[in-house]
């Protein structure tokens, strides 16, 4: 896998990861698993694309936030 999530891309999704894990937390605890279940899911998703450094939707859409030319080709 080419890496294509770098930089400042990178930071805010483990940021906006992290706040929807914590969110999906409290939803569970007032009985909204639905909502938890979306936004734990979410979470997840975002916090694997930061680590991992790869995103689906940007390699579908040809967008690479590394700064390197060579992670696009």
């Amino acid at each position: 896998m080419q890496r294509n999530v770098g930089g400042t891309d990178r930071i805010v999704r483990g940021v906006l990861g992290i706040w929807l894990v914590v969110m999906s937390a409290a939803a569970y605890q007032d009985g909204k698993r639905e909502r938890a279940a979306i936004a734990g899911i979410a979470g997840i998703g975002l916090l694997q694309n930061a680590w991992m450094r790869f995103c689906g939707g940007n390699f579908l859409l040809g967008v690479d936030t590394t700064g390197d030319s060579r992670s696009a080709e």
